[in-house]
C-alpha cells in the first residue's frame, strides 16, 4: 500500500513545472506577434516598400492579416492531433513551427537584397508561424486544466497572463531600441534584434515539453477518431459560443498590438511614448490576470466577465473621445491602461469556461478551432479593419466603434454560456 501511495505521489505533476511548460509555447507565440505589430512601420520599409507610406503599412498589416487565415487549418490539424495523439506531442510540434518561423523573419534579407522574394517569403514565415499558433492554446489550455481541475480558474488565467509578459517584453524592446538606437540604425538591423531573442526562448520550452506527463484524465478518456466531425456533427453551438466568448478579449489585444501605429501615424506621439503605453500594458496584463483569476475561484467567473464587459461598452468611447480631443502622453497611458485592465479582468476567465464548453475527447479541438476563429476574424484584421475605418471615417474614434461592437457580441455569447459557469 505504501509503495502505491508513493508511485502515485510520484505521479502528481508540479504545477510549476506545468505551468512553464504551456506557458512558454504560448508566450512566444504572442511575443512575435507583438514584436511584428510593434515595428510594423520598419518591416513595411524593409520588405514592403511603396511610393506612398500609408499603402506600405496596409501591405504590411494585411500580411499580419492573411497570415491568420491559416490558423484554423492549424487548429484543426494540431487540435486533432492533440485529442488523438496527445497534448505533449501536440505541444512540441507547435513549438517547433514557431521556432522555424521566427528564425526565417529574424534572418531575411530586404526587398533591396532579393526584392519580391523577400516580402514573398515573410509572408510564408507569418504563415507557418499562424499554423503553429492555431493549435497551442487548444492543446496548452486543456493540458492546464486536465492537470489540475479543481484549479482550473487560475492555472487557466496564465495562459494569458504570458500574453501580458509577451507584450511587457516586446514593448520593453521597443522602448529600449528607440532610446539607444538611431532611426536608422533601428530601420537597418535594430528591429530584428526582438525577433533574435524570441528564438532563445524556443530550446528551453522544447527542453523542458519533452519532460512533462499526459494529463491523467486524457490518458483515461475514450479517444475520439475523427474530433473535426464529432465537433460539426455534435458539437456545433458549443463552438460558436466559444467563439463570441473570445471575441472581445482578441479585439483588444491586437488594439493594444496596435497602439504604437495608432499613437504616431495617427495622434502624432512620439514612438517612446508610444512603447511606454504598450508596456503599462504589459505590466496590468502580466499581473492582474492571474489575479483575477484567483479571485473567480472565490466570487465565480460570471460577475467578473459581465462587470467588464459593462464598463467597456460604457467607457470606450469616451476614453478614445478623451486621447482623440485631448491627446498628450497622459491621456494615451490612461486609455490603454484601461483597456488592459478590463481586458484582465474578462480574459482571465475565459480559458476555463471555453475549456468547460467541450468534453475531453473533442476539447483540443474544439477550444483550438473556436479561439483561432475568432483571433483571425475579429483579432488579425483588427489593425487593418481600424487603419481602414479611420480612413473611411476620417476620424481616429473609429476603433473605438469597433470594440463596442465586440463587446455586444461577447455579451450575448456570455448570457447563452451562464448555465455551464459553476
Amino acid at each position: 500500500m505504501s509503495s502505491l501511495v508513493a508511485s502515485e505521489t510520484q505521479m502528481k505533476p508540479n504545477l510549476h513545472k506545468t505551468l512553464f511548460a504551456t506557458c512558454i509555447g504560448n508566450a512566444l507565440e504572442w511575443f512575435d506577434i507583438a514584436v511584428y505589430g510593434f515595428f510594423a512601420s520598419y518591416i513595411a520599409h524593409a520588405f514592403f516598400p511603396t511610393a506612398d507610406a500609408s499603402v506600405s503599412m496596409l501591405l504590411t498589416f494585411g500580411s499580419f492579416g492573411v497570415s491568420f487565415l491559416i490558423r484554423p487549418l492549424g487548429a484543426i490539424v494540431l487540435g486533432a492531433y492533440a485529442d488523438r495523439a496527445g497534448r505533449k506531442n501536440a505541444l512540441l510540434l507547435s513549438l517547433s513551427l514557431m521556432m522555424l518561423g521566427g528564425a526565417m523573419i529574424t534572418f531575411m534579407p530586404g526587398y533591396a537584397t532579393i526584392g519580391l522574394a523577400a516580402p514573398l517569403l515573410i509572408l510564408l514565415a507569418r504563415l507557418i508561424q499562424g499554423f503553429s499558433a492555431g493549435g497551442e492554446f487548444g492543446s496548452s489550455t486543456a493540458f492546464l486544466v486536465e492537470h489540475f481541475p479543481e484549479r482550473k480558474a487560475f492555472i487557466a488565467s496564465w495562459q494569458f497572463a504570458t500574453q501580458g509578459a509577451s507584450t511587457l517584453m516586446a514593448s520593453a524592446f521597443g522602448l529600449g531600441l528607440t532610446q539607444l538606437l538611431s532611426e536608422a540604425d533601428i530601420q537597418q538591423w535594430g528591429w530584428r534584434i526582438p525577433f533574435a531573442f524570441g528564438l532563445l526562448i524556443g530550446p528551453v520550452g522544447l527542453y523542458i515539453r519533452r519532460h512533462v506527463q499526459e494529463p491523467a484524465s486524457f490518458k483515461k478518456a475514450e479517444k475520439s477518431a475523427a474530433p473535426l466531425k464529432t465537433l460539426i456533427g455534435q458539437q456545433k453551438e458549443l463552438m460558436l459560443l466559444a467563439i463570441g466568448l473570445m471575441v472581445v478579449s482578441t479585439a483588444i489585444n491586437y488594439m493594444l498590438n496596435y497602439v504604437p501605429t495608432y499613437a504616431t501615424k495617427n495622434l502624432h506621439l512620439s514612438s517612446s511614448v508610444a512603447f511606454s503605453a504598450t508596456l503599462l500594458a504589459g505590466i496590468i496584463l502580466t499581473v492582474v490576470t492571474p489575479l483575477m483569476g484567483l479571485w473567480a475561484e472565490k466570487i465565480g467567473r460570471a460577475p467578473l466577465m459581465w462587470g467588464a464587459l459593462g464598463l467597456l461598452i460604457l467607457t470606450i468611447y469616451p476614453a478614445f473621445a478623451m486621447v482623440v480631443n485631448h491627446t498628450t502622453p497622459l491621456t494615451l497611458m490612461l486609455m490603454v491602461g484601461w483597456l488592459a485592465l478590463l481586458k484582465s479582468v474578462y480574459f482571465s476567465t475565459v480559458p476555463s469556461v471555453m475549456a468547460d464548453l467541450f468534453p475531453i475527447h473533442t476539447r483540443a479541438s474544439g477550444m483550438a478551432i473556436s479561439y483561432n476563429v475568432a483571433v483571425t476574424v475579429f483579432g488579425g484584421f483588427a489593425p487593418l479593419i481600424c487603419t481602414l475605418l479611420i480612413s473611411a471615417t476620417g476620424t481616429s474614434l473609429a476603433p473605438g466603434y469597433y470594440l463596442m461592437m465586440v463587446a455586444v457580441l461577447s455579451g450575448v455569447a456570455l448570457f447563452r454560456s451562464r448555465q455551464r459557469m459553476v
